[in-house]
């Protein structure tokens, strides 16, 4: 019996452990892209925020442009506070990402604006984009859909297999 159940927990861990570590986790060249997310959007609104993290272990790239088949475009934004007032506007030539740094796309800074969303993005399902990088080149990810208020989706488990914790 209790090879039984070994043999059973062993396969459902080699089941597991690759797909979850890959579900949050995306590469291209030197470019680590970290637990990309968006959040829920409420019924009826046509734009919707993503989120990720850029760790770049190469030299110098740049982030260009974004795109899903789940909105009829993805626009690189910046909100930056300029004398009291929170403003946004899209980044043209998108986000530079210099060598050996990381760079956060989280709420209140930069950030991917999904434009003229057809469904929106419902809690618990996952969008797909794809990047693009000046020199690194284009990777489909994958984006966790969260909260409509709050920050990412409770990725607590991830990081434990990612061997993350102790951040």
């Amino acid at each position: 019996m209790k090879k039984h159940f070994l043999k059973l927990a062993i396969c459902f861990l080699a089941l597991l452990g690759p797909g979850a570590a890959l579900a949050h986790d995306f590469k291209i060249g030197e470019i680590e892209i970290g637990h990309p997310y968006a959040r829920a959007m409420l019924p009826g609104a046509k734009v919707g925020g993503g989120y990720l993290e850029l760790t770049n272990h190469g030299g110098a790239d740049r982030l260009v442009s974004v795109s899903s088949d789940r909105a009829a475009s993805v626009q690189i934004h910046e909100m930056k506070m300029d004398g009291g007032i929170m403003e946004m506007r899209e980044l043209k030539d998108g986000i530079a990402v210099p060598a050996d740094t990381t760079v956060e796309l989280k709420p209140g800074g930069y950030h991917l604006m999904f434009m003229n969303v057809a469904q929106p993005f419902k809690e618990g399902e996952m969008v797909k984009a794809t990047l693009t990088f000046e020199k690194a080149g284009s990777v489909d990810v994958e984006l966790m859909v969260g909260p409509p208020a709050g920050g990412a989706p409770d990725m607590k488990h991830d990081e434990a297999e990612h061997g993350d914790s102790a951040k």
